[in-house]
């Protein structure tokens, strides 16, 4: 098992106060933070690595020369203010504010876990000063931000850090255009162009072509430089400071993974048949190894160079000093989960993943369906569609980072016949596309909507990517089926319905990462439209899941609670807005009592859907039923740790179900 150096907060008031070129100590800086951010990431197990690498350069300027950062946390309404909007280089981030003691390194070092720091910005951290991770809102933030400065008389800029793929968001352009209508001068915008997005050319998905014509369109004054050259980004902020009576763009032309020679995208994706690998996760520990080498032996170089003692590391203490990465079943995945996270899930078993059998029954279908049509928001790689584009590149659309315009595309495609089956991640195509969804309802033609990443667990990249809303937010659709397989088997039945079977449109949503355990159903299973399956049977009280996190989680408390004398019969309902009367009636005569667990928010969830049915069956007693969800925001951190935290661990549900029959019999 490998360690995880890091360098101490103190090694960087040596360096920065060496009596050297200023430039020589930020180079020297923006690789110790390099390393602390590769160490964090292969310590949380997952993280963004590329992306934090290609802005250190600028995010050490700022922070170390451009801004006041005396205030940093402080709320001085005078201080400067830098965020980024595209939030997956916030390991970067990190790793500069702990060098400049605003992170401490207990925080450092839980990446990723409950109580350390989140997957994404959260303005709960000591620093961060707003909230990202879902693309495209951060220059419509900073715009409000730099008003208010003006408004409130206060002084300071607003610099808001975009990724360039990030630019295709159509929300990106209305800001652009009404930031200078606006005259908002303390505003500026620096664009990471590394020219990269999750695996692919920024060309290859939309290409953004001229970028500083686009912002001059828009009447901003645009400045262009090396992100990796210190002297450049110093003058071409140094211009700005002329230029007050319109916004300002520097668009800094940078390499993803700089630093690390492997990492780098002018070799990585010559390297990687054309896909790049490291946009997310963490480092094997032969990759970990090389990289930190790299960084620590040229640093130490150039330090013994200018007549400086090498770098001092310390290998941190507590748990888990590093996990070697398991990869969500493939090689280019959005969110990877370490070993260690996989395993506080209770046991896991070999078996053929959601995702891999959600992406393969599409292939399998498109040969019988020539009508069919698959829409990509630049999450091929993590949607499985990439054996789709393969296969079928003529039904093949990528969308970019653009979620709205896709679902609208596929609302236009559906008009004239065909049959679009949209792809992104729950929490951004339910949420910010809903109107959008909602007008294509209405036109009562038909579009399969796959939600992916749906649900609490992965939990690293924080309350950006859980979706825990979107059962409730498409439910409120009057034609639209919402199915949540909990297994692959169930995964293609589901993929079959919604394209062969069903008349209006259908939202599978479906977890990207390995389920804890192969789920099991009954020899001869058939999905039945509103119906749901036994999995464990017991004779006091029933529980309801759906998905094959909380499905594993009832099982476990089952399991639990027949040590204990109780039994629990836990059943599948992959029908989260549909349900058979008939077969509910049947299901729940023997019981007084109905447990549902939500891999969702409790209201609008299945929960409360079986409580509206039962409400109008004629001749069915009426029984409570209680309901276990993720209250409040979702939590950050490993599975097990998450789960348990929202009391949705099966030991925890089994303690709730317990006090709940105590309760009862003293009632």
């Amino acid at each position: 098992m490998v360690t995880t150096p890091i360098i101490p907060a103190d090694e960087f008031d040596r360096v920065w106060q060496a009596p050297v070129d200023r430039h020589v100590r930020l180079q020297l800086i923006a690789d110790m933070c390099r390393l602390n951010t590769l160490s964090a990431v292969k310590r949380a197990g997952s993280g963004h690595l590329g992306s934090s690498f290609s802005a250190m350069d600028i995010v050490v300027w700022l922070y170390y020369v451009e801004m006041n950062t005396m205030s940093i946390g402080l709320g001085d309404p005078n201080r400067d203010i830098y965020f980024s909007s595209k939030g997956h280089d916030v390991p970067g981030l990190y790793s500069v504010l702990y060098s400049l003691k605003v992170v401490p390194e207990q925080k450092l070092l839980k990446l990723r876990r409950l109580g350390g720091l989140d997957g994404h910005p959260d303005v709960g951290i000591t620093g961060i000063e707003a909230n990202s991770g879902s693309l495209g809102m951060g220059i419509s933030k900073g715009k409000g931000m730099a008003w208010a400065k003006k408004f409130q008389g206060h002084s300071g800029r607003v610099f808001v850090m975009t990724g360039d793929g990030e630019l295709q968001e159509g929300q990106s352009l209305e800001a652009l255009q009404s930031a200078t209508q606006q005259r908002l001068g303390r505003l500026i915008v620096i664009v990471d162009h590394n020219k990269v997005q999750s695996d692919k050319r920024v060309s290859e998905i939309v290409d953004l072509r001229d970028l500083e014509r686009r912002f001059e369109g828009f009447g901003w004054y645009v400045a262009r430089c090396d992100g990796h050259d210190f002297r450049q980004i110093e003058d071409a902020l140094t211009r700005f400071q002329g230029i007050q009576d319109r916004p300002k763009a520097l668009i800094a032309d940078t390499i993803k993974g700089r630093g690390v020679s492997f990492m780098e995208h002018t070799f990585a994706l010559t390297s990687h048949s054309g896909l790049y690998p490291w946009h997310s996760g963490a480092p094997d520990d032969r990759s970990f190894l090389e990289a930190h080498q790299e960084i620590l032996a040229r640093a130490n170089d150039q330090l013994v160079a200018l007549g400086l003692s090498a770098l001092t590391t310390k290998e941190p203490g507590g748990d888990e000093q590093t996990q070697p990465t398991a990869r969500l079943m493939g090689d280019l995945v959005g969110e990877p989960i370490s070993q260690a996270a996989v395993r506080s899930m209770e046991r896991v078993v070999s078996h053929e993943h959601i995702a891999d059998a959600y992406g393969d029954a599409l292939v399998d279908v498109a040969a019988e369906r020539p009508d069919l049509i698959v829409l990509d928001g630049d999450l091929a790689s993590d949607c499985r569609v990439r054996k789709f584009e393969t296969a079928y590149p003529d039904r093949f659309i990528e969308c970019g980072i653009a979620e709205q315009d896709m679902v609208s595309m596929a609302g236009g495609l559906a008009r004239l016949g065909l049959l679009p089956v949209v792809n992104s991640f729950a929490s951004f195509l339910a949420a910010r596309a809903n109107e959008q969804i909602y007008n294509n309802a209405s036109e009562k033609t038909k579009v399969i909507y796959a939600l992916h990443y749906a649900g609490l667990i992965p939990a690293g990249p924080g309350k950006s990517h859980q979706s825990i809303r979107d059962i409730s937010l498409l439910a409120a659709l009057p034609n639209c089926t919402i199915i949540q397989p909990c297994n692959a088997a169930e995964t293609r039945m589901a993929v079959a319905y919604a394209v062969y079977e069903a008349a209006e449109n259908c939202a599978l949503r479906l977890i990207i990462g390995p389920s804890p355990r192969q789920i099991p159903l009954p020899e001869g299973y058939r999905l039945t439209l509103g119906h749901g399956v036994i999995l464990a049977e017991g004779q006091d009280a029933l529980m309801i899941g759906y998905g094959p996190v909380m499905l594993h989680e009832a099982l476990l408390a089952s399991e639990v609670l027949r040590s204990r004398g109780f039994g629990l019969r836990v059943v599948n309902l992959p029908w989260l807005n549909r349900i058979d009367v008939d077969w509910l009636g049947e299901t729940i005569r023997p019981y007084d009592r109905i447990y549902v667990v939500e891999d969702h928010a409790p209201v609008g969830g299945v929960g409360d859907f079986v409580r509206r049915t039962l409400d109008g069956m004629v001749g069915v007693k009426r029984v409570p039923v209680y309901l276990y969800g993720v209250e409040g925001y979702p939590a950050c951190g490993r599975p097990g740790e998450v789960l348990a935290h929202h009391r949705l661990d099966g030991v925890s549900l089994a303690d709730q179900v317990l006090r709940n029959a105590d309760e009862a019999e003293l009632t």
